[in-house]
């Protein structure tokens, strides 16, 4: 019997976790169809997940559901935007909840979610993006009158979630990230307590203006609820705000049509330490070392009723009386700390929202700082009036307070400063509707940063405010060799310090010495580069003219006399608008523009040279030696105009890689010098009769393009005696040459060979007579290869001389033959005429016959002729290439009355 029963348990337990197995295969597909469609008969929007696995056996005796990416997406007027995603949701509920009719709710134990995002937004026209519930109206009709859920939650959970809330209508945004958020007790109760823990990241903006930026924030707290009433009562409480701790009581009420709330709070202590765990981290530097005196109290009460039309109403109060800080490393105190300032409503309504500073006040040994303001209608057209008065010695403040990246600093600081504005009218650069006056004035200023690699000085610094316009009068300074004086006006002061607008003004700077490399930072070489390090950034702020004057500008080796142009800053572009300044014994005149609003910044330019010392020029810019490296060779003085384009390294120096553009230059006075020309005497070397110390330059003009670090020259043509050459190409940057030069060499150039015919034929027309002559230019700058094709130029010479000496011979035998005709014709003969005898005159006028009526000559003759012919030309070209290519012995130095 026993090993029956035995038996028959095994069986059930057996069959038991077969089922608790089996069950959640066969089940996970209909509930997680049934969550879904629950959920989406309740809402206006869309929601689903990736997959959904139930288990039996990982809450046994309840089924927990998770739920896989989860998400839930608006409808219309929000159609598209994600309300909630979630990494996973879980549902813990009875295991009889699985079995229940469909129409019935699903009771839910214990909900936890993690890596979550809800985004909950009120767009312009006040719509909320969380007003998802159907009405009764909208509902199915399985759904119009009962609840999709009910709740009887023993525990929840929320982990790694971030919550956005956004009022478009108010400028409002509240950030909480990284919440932790768990809470225990028995929700099925109509009255229990609820155990919960809490911590997270707050960041808050209102009006558009930061007020909370990224504070962690941590709650323990207790929750009396009493469902029946919809009551949550705080019991015991015990909170923290960055570093400022609170304690708090009171109770919010939920009611149909409000909220019903009274809250108390406050800090446990009245330690000033209280004081510095409200400061931004950035501001409480070291605070673990700071020694304090002196009492902070934070205290508030909020109460009344928050519904459409109004907020609680609230008093938040900060006090500090005669309080004090000082830190470990730094000799001095600041002390006669005053705090007197509070966030206040008192009637319910949004817009009476205001904070004011009654008095905020410090000193530093005889050193006195004060400010007073009141910020009116904090949700709507907020309203400012401040009074800020100061008089400082600026090297006490570095002896009190830590300067990180900042030593050395001096100076007086005298200031009565007020104001008062609206927004609306800072938005509408309504500026006549502000008042702000008031002067400013810092004399003997002093400071060594790390960004700069000499001191900034300030002798005097004065600033006068007025409604419309900051006017600086006076801004007269050095840093490094430079030295600065700076007058002009901000016609925004107040919309760029409150209203994110940009800063707008007009400049004039004056200096005698203005030297480029006192602003640049210096890097240790070792550890950046212009590649690696970070890209200088012209200000996206700065919109504003500066008229800029100055004796003589240095920007590394070249120094600039008498600069004189404007300079527009505006969207991370500067503009070069007509400046002028002497260099090189010339003038330069530049117009462009300089932006870092891409990745990399870049550069367009135009560039016009007046008279440069060529030789100047190309020793002390990398541009010239890329464009045109045979400058290094000449003497004298060019014209120029440069289009040029590119991107610039992060020190602002140009990547050569990428330039583009084109150069029209103008030689004159221009002298060759030889021993650098290494072109002209390679070319030299190949046609003897090219001396380079003759090459005249003077009035040359040549255009170039480039690109792609490939520079192309346009055909140009140097005139050298009665030669005349003709060039073009192109060259690298890296200085490899791909040129042609043709010359059009006159004959009388070409040896004594080539003379000797020419005198032989005695005509006039041939002390004209060119031959073309091709030289190919390759090789790199330094090391040219020069390759000339003479043989053409030669053949075509002899064919031209044969030509013409045939011509000749032609047209005298038909002069000889006239006379002839009309000597026999008249009947006169003499045995002494050109043709020597009477068979010779009958064989003569025969031929002169035959050819005038076209008859056919001896064949033998006629080959004869051609032959010898042939032979003229054949060794008249053998002979010519000879003496030029030096292959015979016989001297065929060409004499010097021929060339010069």
């Amino acid at each position: 019997m026993k090993k029956k029963v035995v038996k028959i348990t095994a069986l059930v337990l057996v069959l038991l976790g077969g089922a608790l197995l089996a069950i959640p295969f066969v089940l996970e597909n209909k509930i997680g169809d049934l969550l879904k469609d629950k959920v989406n008969q309740s809402i206006n929007g869309t929601f689903g997940f990736s997959e959904a696995n139930l288990s039996l056996i990982r809450s046994f005796p309840n089924a927990e559901l998770r739920v896989q990416d989860a998400y839930l997406i608006n409808k219309a007027p929000f159609e598209g935007d994600t309300l909630l995603s979630a990494g996973e949701l879980s549902l813990t509920m009875s295991v009889f909840e699985l079995f229940k009719d469909p129409k019935d709710p699903l009771q839910i134990k214990r909900l936890a979610l993690d890596k979550a995002i809800l985004a909950v937004k009120v767009d312009l026209d006040d719509n909320a993006n969380y007003d998802i519930a159907l009405s009764a109206e909208g509902a199915s009709d399985t759904t119009a009158s009962e609840d999709a859920f009910s709740f009887d939650l023993q525990e929840y959970a929320i982990t790694n979630t971030r919550f956005t809330y956004q009022d478009l209508t108010k400028g409002t945004l509240l950030e909480l990230s990284e919440i932790n958020h768990e809470g225990s007790g028995d929700l099925s109760l109509t009255a229990s307590e609820l155990e919960t823990t809490t911590s997270a990241v707050l960041s808050l903006q209102m009006n558009n203006m930061p007020y909370i930026n990224k504070s962690p924030i941590e709650l323990q707290a207790t929750l009396g609820i009493n469902l029946e009433e919809s009551t949550y009562t705080f019991l015991k409480n015990e909170g923290r705000m960055n570093q400022l701790p609170l304690i708090f009581d009171g109770f919010v009420k939920v009611n149909e049509e409000n909220q019903e709330m009274e809250i108390h709070f406050a800090t446990p202590s009245s330690d000033f330490n209280n004081f510095l765990a409200v400061l931004p981290d950035a501001y409480a530097k070291e605070m673990t070392e700071v020694t304090t005196s002196g009492n902070f109290i934070v205290e508030g009460t909020i109460k009344g009723v928050l519904d459409d039309m109004h907020i609680p109403m609230f008093n938040i109060s900060m006090q500090s009386e005669n309080a004090s800080l000082k830190y470990a490393s730094m000799p001095k105190t600041i002390d006669n700390i005053v705090i007197n300032a509070g966030i206040i409503n008192t009637s319910g309504l949004a817009k009476d929202t205001y904070a004011v500073i009654n008095k905020g006040a410090f000193s530093i040994d005889d050193d006195q700082f004060s400010v007073d303001a009141k910020i009116a209608d904090l949700l709507g057209n907020t309203k400012v009036n401040a009074n800020m008065n100061a008089q400082m010695n600026l090297a006490n403040i570095a002896k009190a307070y830590p300067m990180d990246g900042a030593t050395n600093l001096k100076g007086n600081l005298k200031g009565s400063i007020s104001t008062s504005f609206d927004m609306v009218s800072l938005e509408k650069k309504q500026y006549q509707n502000t008042q702000t006056s008031g002067q400013l004035t810092v004399s003997n200023f002093e400071i060594t940063t790390e960004q700069f690699k000499h001191p900034i000085v300030l002798n005097a610094l004065a600033m006068d405010f007025k409604p419309a316009r900051v006017t600086l009068k006076e801004m007269n300074g050095t840093m490094g060799d430079t030295d600065f004086k700076i007058t002009g006006a901000i016609t925004n002061l107040l919309g760029f310090l409150f209203n994110k607008e940009n800063v707008e003004g007009n400049f004039n700077m004056v200096s005698n010495t203005f030297d480029v490399n006192d602003f640049m930072v210096d890097e240790d070489s070792d550890e950046t580069t212009s590649e690696t390090s970070e890209a200088i950034k012209i200000p996206s702020f700065l919109e504003c003219s500066i008229q800029a004057q100055a004796n003589t500008v240095l920007y590394d080796d070249l120094a600039l006399q008498e600069v004189k142009g404007l300079l527009t800053i505006k969207d991370e572009t500067v503009t070069v608008s007509n400046l002028t300044s002497s260099l090189f014994q010339g003038k330069l005149a530049v117009n462009g523009t300089v932006s870092t609003k891409n990745e990399h910044p870049s550069f367009e330019m135009n560039l016009g040279a007046s008279a440069f010392r060529i030789g100047e020029a190309f020793a002390s810019l990398e541009l010239f030696q890329l464009l045109a490296p045979a400058a290094k060779a000449l003497k004298g003085t060019m014209n120029t105009e440069i289009k040029i384009a590119g991107d610039l390294k992060n020190d602002f120096t140009p990547n050569f890689a990428t330039i583009t553009g084109n150069l029209l230059a103008e030689l004159f006075g221009t002298e060759l010098n030889p021993e650098r020309a290494q072109i002209v005497s390679a070319l030299s070397n190949q046609l003897q009769f090219i001396k380079p110390e003759n090459l005249k330059l003077d009035g040359l003009k040549t255009a170039l393009s480039f690109e792609n670090g490939q520079v192309t020259v346009k055909p140009f043509t140097v005139n050298y005696q009665d030669i005349a050459i003709t060039v073009k190409g192109s060259h690298s940057f890296d200085q490899q040459l791909n040129y042609t030069a043709t010359l059009d060499v006159p004959a009388k150039y070409l040896g004594s060979e080539v003379n000797s015919l020419i005198a032989k034929i005695d005509e006039k027309e041939l002390q004209n007579l060119t031959v073309p002559i091709t030289a190919t230019i390759g090789g790199l700058y330094s090391s040219p290869k020069v390759q000339t094709d003479l043989t053409s130029g030669i053949k075509s010479l002899t064919t031209q001389l044969v030509a013409i000496q045939k011509q000749k011979m032609l047209t005298k035998g038909k002069e000889k033959a006239s006379d002839l005709i009309g000597s026999v014709l008249s009947g006169k003969s003499k045995t002494s005429d050109t043709l020597g005898s009477p068979t010779g005159a009958k064989n003569g006028v025969e031929g002169v016959l035959g050819t005038i009526l076209g008859k056919k000559q001896d064949t033998a003759s006629q080959d004869t002729t051609t032959t010898v012919k042939k032979d003229v030309v054949k060794e008249s070209a053998k002979s010519i290439l000879g003496g030029l290519l030096r292959k015979k012995k016989k001297d065929t130095t060409i004499p010097k009355d021929t060339i010069n």
